[in-house]
């Protein structure tokens, strides 16, 4: 049997020798059960990790890299591993330690019970700051609740998956890629496997509070239309609301002669109704520049560098 290990990199200059250390040793640990290939995916780095990439596949046959023409994000290189993986088993894992190589013993004897996938989950936080837990906490409820995606508190990218797994992910082909949202929608007989958070290894985290608020929209927009809904009962409600008030006022003028409430409380009315409506507008427009980029069928990435023959460079 064979296993691929996926391994996304940018700028892991500093920690990669650790993780290519820690991986060999756990692949040794499970000689018996599998070979491996390791296809480490160089999102376009600026660092020295093309060149480590390099270095390890020349002393190390198993290791393939696929080095981007620039960056392209995380699930484009998610999508470039899984879509050149040819194991029987495929792994996706991050090469900041965060995804301890440790686990995978433990995810092949689960996997051996009949499962189709060991997906892992962090069931602590220690070490983020508070507002990204915070804020991570609630997109996990907002968007189980408003989409038909199964995606568990937690959840990371880290699992470890069957040959018929892999192949229906890769045949979701939408360019705007939410993997954790692809994971829980094509389905398969899952297995979760609770761990305690691991702080990386060495350098920094390359996500700010605001690339993931911007990753959620992305996840909630792909897999839900909960939004569009949203914007259309608000137009219908704030309708409703404004044919009362003029019913109102043109009753309260006939009846008791009452003037017409000053320019300050018109001006609020028309700056909240604007508001909503910019609010309304921006929501479809999200939707439409989607289908904007799905239309144009750009390629998900391009390879400009590897090591491997019969590799997809553009896809």
């Amino acid at each position: 049997m064979l296993t691929t290990l996926i391994i996304p990199c940018y700028n892991e200059e500093q920690v990669l020798p650790l993780f290519y250390r820690s991986l060999t040793e756990t692949a040794e640990e499970l000689k018996e059960k599998s070979e491996f290939e390791f296809i480490f995916v160089n999102d376009g780095s600026k660092d020295r990790t093309l060149e480590l990439l390099k270095e390890l596949a020349c002393k190390d046959e198993r290791v393939t890299y696929l080095s981007f023409s620039r960056n392209f994000g995380k699930e484009a290189a998610m999508f470039a591993g899984l879509k050149n993986a040819g194991g029987d088993y495929a792994a996706i894992m991050d090469a900041d330690m965060q995804d301890p190589p440790s686990l995978l013993p433990e995810m092949f004897r689960i996997m051996e019970e009949g499962y189709d996938c060991v997906a892992t989950r962090r069931v602590s936080r220690v070490g983020e700051p508070r507002l990204r837990s915070l804020g991570a906490r609630m997109f996990y409820r907002i968007i189980n609740r408003i989409s038909d995606a199964d995606i568990v508190d937690g959840a990371r990218d880290f699992r470890l998956m069957k040959r018929e797994m892999v192949d229906a992910v890769v045949a979701m082909g939408e360019y705007h890629r939410f993997s954790k949202g692809i994971f829980g929608w094509v389905g398969f007989r899952t297995f979760w496997l609770p761990y305690e958070n691991v702080e990386r290894a060495a350098g920094e985290t390359k996500w700010s509070f605001w690339s993931l608020l911007k990753y959620s929209v992305e996840g909630i927009i792909n897999f839900s239309q909960a939004p569009l809904a949203i914007a259309s009962w608000s137009g219908i409600g704030l309708t409703g609301v404004s044919f009362l008030m003029i019913l109102f006022i043109v009753v309260r003028k006939l009846m008791f002669g009452d003037p017409v409430a000053g320019w300050p409380s018109l001006a609020c009315i028309i700056v909240f109704l604007g508001g909503v409506q910019l609010l309304c507008m921006g929501i479809m427009g999200q939707y439409l520049a989607k289908t904007y980029m799905e239309v144009k069928g750009r390629p998900h990435y391009i390879i400009g560098e590897t090591n491997r023959e019969n590799v997809t460079k553009i896809s």
